[in-house]
């Protein structure tokens, strides 16, 4: 009889034994099903990301290798017609009707191109004075002022005039056409006024 109580006994201890040693496995693989799961989440953001920086690189070649093409065309107004201006102080000129902007260096939101390539570059701006009152504007790069253009009212019939400039540039200056403080210019359908500017060669 006690032979059999020691036997049950023993048989007990196995049982918990090997219950036991089950609801490690079961932590076990739990903990490991979770870290699976974790470290696929991480691999699926690197991907994201890879990908994203692979699409930024293709984005870079196209304009570093080989020959970048960088060229944009735009004129002040979309539709409408009447003077730009007076403002109290000097003010880039936004030209909103944008012809093409093949880089997309152009920010018609702001009046300014951004070289995106160090080279040489081609700019020309045309201005149109209805002789409403002085107009005044000029080509600047990043502070600098360049070239200008300007007319006074006179008894002569609306004037027009332009101005243009080969100019080294490094990725990141910035052109734009400044109207001068308390200065107009006047434009409308026919487009007088028109912001130019493209690449000759890559440095």
């Amino acid at each position: 009889m006690k032979n059999i109580a020691v036997l049950i006994l023993a048989f007990g201890c196995c049982v918990c034994q090997v219950a036991a040693e089950e609801n490690d496995e079961t932590l076990s693989l739990t903990s490991i099903n979770q870290k699976v799961a974790n470290n696929a989440a991480k691999i699926t953001l690197l991907e994201s990301q890879l990908l994203s920086a692979e699409r930024e690189v293709l984005e870079l070649r196209s304009l570093t290798a080989g020959k970048p093409q960088v060229a944009f065309s735009a004129t002040l107004t979309e539709s409408d017609s009447g003077n730009i201006g007076p403002f109290p102080i000097a003010a880039p000129l936004k030209y909103k009707k944008v012809f093409s902007n093949t880089g997309n260096g152009y920010n018609p939101s702001t009046g300014i191109f951004t070289a995106l390539v160090s080279g040489t570059y081609f700019f020309r701006f045309s201005m149109h004075n209805s002789h409403v009152s002085n107009s005044a504007v000029s080509l600047m790069k990043n502070t600098e002022r360049l070239v200008s253009v300007w007319d006074a009212v006179k008894s002569d019939g609306n004037d027009m005039g332009s101005n243009a400039v080969v100019i080294a540039l490094q990725a990141g200056d910035s052109m734009y056409v400044e109207l001068h403080a308390n200065r107009e210019v006047y434009d409308d359908v026919l487009h007088y006024n028109t912001f130019t500017g493209f690449l000759l060669f890559a440095a």
